[in-house]
């Protein structure tokens, strides 16, 4: 792995005058960006962000601008600038550098590859993107994110009156949907319910089931009338507690193949985690996620043995947290 770029000098979380998450509203971005926030345990203040036409050009076009920004979101960025600044998503990136260029001793760091690296400190990518090692990136294992014990446990405690009569083991299965070269159909969404019922059934225990923005209305339809264990169905609605205290009241996860932020989450609680491909599924960067995963011992095909071992709850947001605080050390 390259080294990222050199640390700032004289740089302290007391002598930052703001620290800046940018949030676009698109859950797989913000949780990230704000993940990393948190991680690193210094105040921090969201800028919500909202996009206009523009915001469809390319970055190159785009450059060190605000131009793709709504009206709004360009009036809500006023001085103090911030002296770091967090953003996730390609579309992020422009804001940054036109933040950089009102202060040019801020730290920017870019969760996922935005096209260029130019004027970015830090850019954050998981392993299984496609993209060439260089100074100033850092790779991954999984996607940053927002599950920690604290949090997981106190959704968890919220929800636990609806467990009562729901035996354990309790099975978090996590529901996506389909993306290029992975299909996900109302046959498909059946498949997984029936194969689910029946992990519980084998166990004695019983299903914590979360459907996602992926999940289309026929395949949430297909799935609940499959289910033949006592269970809990979540059908999307942005609750995002009540997704953590699913994930915080499991005692194993069954994972779709589809997303790397959701196969990440499921692997960060420290529970046993089984992975379902959908028949028809092809091959897809997220299948060298797969395969890393499955050798370090978080991850394993539905239908294997139920593990007497697991690994240390992954984290990426840690890592990429003790990577700022590295570039800002103290005066």
């Amino acid at each position: 792995m390259p080294a990222p770029p050199g640390a700032l000098p004289g740089i302290s979380p007391e002598s930052l005058p703001g620290i800046w998450v940018l949030t676009d509203g698109r859950p797989g971005h913000d949780h990230q960006a704000l993940g990393v926030a948190e991680a690193l345990g210094w105040p921090f203040a969201i800028r919500g962000i909202d996009y206009g036409p523009l915001a469809r050009l390319p970055n190159l076009l785009l450059g060190r601008s605000t131009r793709g920004l709504s009206a709004a979101a360009r009036n809500a960025l006023v001085a103090p600038w911030p002296d770091l600044v967090i953003g996730a998503g390609r579309r992020t990136a422009p804001v940054a550098r036109w933040l950089k260029r009102r202060n040019p001793k801020a730290f920017l760091v870019q969760l996922m590859w935005p096209g260029s690296a130019r004027d970015l400190n830090l850019i954050v990518v998981p392993e299984h993107d496609r993209v060439n090692d260089r100074p100033g990136v850092i790779r991954t294992l999984g996607t940053p994110g927002r599950v920690t014990p604290a949090r997981l446990a106190a959704a968890a405690d919220r929800l636990a009156p609806s467990l009562a009569g729901l035996p354990r083991p309790r099975i978090a299965c996590l529901v996506g949907g389909a993306r290029r070269g992975m299909p996900f159909t109302p046959g498909d969404a059946e498949a997984l319910a029936r194969c689910a019922s029946r992990l519980a059934q084998s166990r004695g225990g019983s299903l914590l089931v979360a459907t996602s923005r992926r999940t289309t209305g026929a395949c949430e339809d297909s799935l609940a009338r499959a289910l033949d264990a006592p269970h809990l169905l979540h059908r999307f609605g942005g609750n995002d507690d009540l997704y953590l205290a699913i994930l915080g009241s499991a005692d194993a996860v069954l994972v779709t193949a589809d997303s790397a932020s959701m196969c990440s989450e499921a692997c960060a609680i420290g529970r046993p985690v089984f992975l379902d491909r959908a028949q028809n599924a092809g091959p897809s960067k997220l299948t060298a996620l797969h395969r890393r995963l499955e050798q370090l011992g978080y991850l394993r095909p539905l239908g294997a043995p139920w593990p007497t071992a697991l690994p240390p709850p992954l984290d990426p947001a840690a890592t990429v947290a003790a990577a700022i605080r590295e570039l800002l050390p103290p005066p």
